[in-house]
């Protein structure tokens, strides 16, 4: 496992040498299918290693299924308005591929993945519900979950989403009917535009990606099935035509091989990243700066209408003047810190898009390098394989 050190500040740990920083690794492994039939899920064992103080001791393991992860998720979407929480991979309803080797491969890859984001990020780090994700036991943790009832039950896709146009509705007093209202930010619609595009061009890449993959695995089993039919055909042969067939066979198998692998690779270190940058920009589109918004606009329409009625009491003297300020008090509250929220919302969005930036940068650049140095390893065995053979050939043809 390669260590990583938590950059982010806000962490330190007094037990921590100074040549060592403080650092929160953790791995998700050895998955295993627990139960049979619809009962049946794959738990996975979670190692946490860190140096900080807020964590019991050096090393921990724990075991985790599925909804712990989404527990984890759907608490951090809830507390870290404004923050964009790492994805999750979805969830497999077809059972003939819930339990094979490659999705369960997969979706463990894609859990350390989160999971590390997390652990990773200079917010989320700090977080209760990750040190009760990475350290509670199996019981204490399906207490958590049990207890969770209400919004924390709803999925971020249920909730208010920025980016899907949502216009809210207030009261147009002097009109007296409703209007939309929409946050105007020139920065903001530019971002905007630019996630809704880096979302369909990553959608477009990773289906070619997929038809990259499976090329691969359809051309390795051609070759497989081309070298068997060569080498029987060679079989038939005593000569040295027949030596040739069965050699070229022999490549051809080997190759076979070769492009199942490059296939396999191309899966989880290529289109799986793709997939998982889908997944990310889904995530970011559930931040809920429209939603934080809207409460914003409505709760100062309605202390502009509470203030009208209120000058209207004090020039009747009514008696309900009393509760009718008391009421004018709260809801000024009320919007103030609205205000504070929408604003701590902008704030860590902006935060978060630089961040977003930067290691979509590396994630993609690791993605696109490992893609190449693939397509370059494989040209070269292809090209190497039937080189070798072609003084065979041609002193066949010559003859």
């Amino acid at each position: 496992m390669q260590q990583r050190s938590l950059n982010g500040g806000g962490l330190q740990s007094p037990r921590s040498p100074s040549s060592q920083p403080p650092f929160l690794l953790v791995s998700v492994t050895d998955p295993a299918k627990m139960g049979n039939g619809v009962q049946a899920y794959i738990s996975y064992k979670v190692i946490t290693k860190t140096n900080l103080p807020e964590y019991q001791g050096s090393e921990k393991i724990v075991i985790r299924r599925y909804t712990d992860f989404v527990w984890l998720r759907d608490r951090l979407f809830e507390k870290y308005k404004g923050i964009f929480i790492p994805p999750l991979p979805e969830k497999s309803t077809v059972e003939k591929f819930r339990f094979s080797a490659e999705f369960i491969e997969m979706r463990r890859q894609a859990l350390d993945t989160f999971v590390n984001r997390i652990a990773l990020h200079h917010e989320l780090q700090q977080s209760e519900d990750l040190r009760t994700f990475l350290q509670a036991d199996e019981q204490t943790m399906e207490r958590a979950r049990s207890q969770d009832t209400g919004i924390f039950k709803k999925k971020p896709s249920d909730l208010m989403q920025i980016f899907w146009g949502v216009q809210s509705k207030v009261t147009d007093v002097v009109l007296g009917k409703e209007k939309p209202v929409e946050e105007s930010n020139p920065e903001y619609e530019k971002f905007k535009k630019y996630i809704f595009e880096l979302e369909d061009h990553l959608a477009e890449a990773q289906k070619h990606a997929y038809r990259l993959v499976k090329r691969h695995r359809e051309l390795g089993q051609s070759l497989a099935d081309f070298g068997k039919a060569i080498k029987l055909l060679g079989s038939c042969e005593g000569d040295a035509l027949g030596t040739a067939f069965s050699e070229l066979g022999a490549k051809s198998e080997i190759l076979s091989i070769k492009l199942q692998r490059e296939a396999q690779n191309l899966l989880m270190n290529f289109e799986e990243p793709l997939k998982d940058y889908v997944r990310a920009v889904q995530s970011i589109k559930a931040t809920e700066r429209a939603n934080a918004f809207r409460q914003q606009c409505e709760l100062a329409e309605t202390i502009k209408l509470k203030e009208i009625d209120l000058n209207k009491m004090r020039i009747i003297r009514s008696e309900k003047m009393l509760d009718a300020e008391h009421e004018y008090e709260e809801l000024k509250a009320d919007g103030q810190e609205a205000t504070r929220r929408f604003e701590t919302i902008v704030r860590l969005m902006n935060e978060e898009i630089v961040r977003f930036q930067d290691q979509k940068t590396q994630d993609m650049g690791r993605a696109f390098h490992e893609f190449a140095k693939g397509q370059a390893r494989l040209a070269n065995a292809i090209a190497d394989a039937w080189r070798t053979l072609l003084p065979k050939l041609d002193s066949l043809s010559v003859s």
